[in-house]
């Protein structure tokens, strides 16, 4: 599956650049000193992890406090997540709501042997949480996808990303082991 995925983001690799009415998803002061970027795909426990580990206490001491703000970026590793991207790209006025609900019950959806059984199990989730989502219209949404491969694109060509998650501050790639620790001596610089 996730050859197929690259193959397809490589073929449409000239994507037109993002539109007016879809929105980046953003938590913090939207005029704070530090920008950080996290490029992540929806199916990559490791960004899961970055969610429940670091991501709330990076809210607490920065984003809540408006010294930072941070942008989740789509960069789906395979099918299922370029879908679950779709849908929470979708709903962007609630989509920190479903990144947040889709890493921390990563288990409950991302099941199955082929796509479409991973496509019900997504479905069933979002309607279980709660959240009025058409799912079949974000799936099919042409915007949205250009959208969502377009962050990906992005991500390759300017700051190089090949793994997810990938966090950028102020432009720069962030380099060292993705823990609280790390990435607070790197916004401590910035302050």
């Amino acid at each position: 599956m996730k050859k197929i995925f690259l193959i397809f983001v490589l073929f449409f690799g000239s994507i037109n650049i993002l539109n007016a009415e879809t929105n980046r998803i953003v938590a913090g002061n939207k005029d704070a000193k530090i920008t950080i970027i996290a490029y992540e795909s929806l199916t990559c426990s490791h960004c899961a992890d970055f969610h429940r580990e670091v991501y709330p206490q990076l809210k607490k001491d920065y984003i809540d406090t408006g010294l930072a703000k941070i942008e989740f970026r789509h960069f789906p590793l395979d099918i299922a997540a370029f879908n679950a991207s779709k849908v929470a790209q979708c709903k962007s006025d609630e989509g920190l709501k479903i990144l947040n609900s889709l890493y921390s019950n990563q288990q409950e959806w991302v099941r199955g042997n082929t796509v479409e059984e991973i496509n019900d199990n997504l479905k069933k989730f979002i309607k279980n949480q709660g959240f009025e989502v058409n799912f079949e219209k974000c799936i099919n949404d042409k915007k949205i996808e250009d959208y969502v491969l377009n962050d990906r694109i992005e991500g390759t060509k300017k700051f190089k990303v090949n793994a997810t998650p990938t966090i950028i501050i102020n432009d720069e790639k962030f380099d060292k082991t993705l823990n609280y620790k790390n990435l607070k001596k790197s916004l401590e610089k910035l302050i």
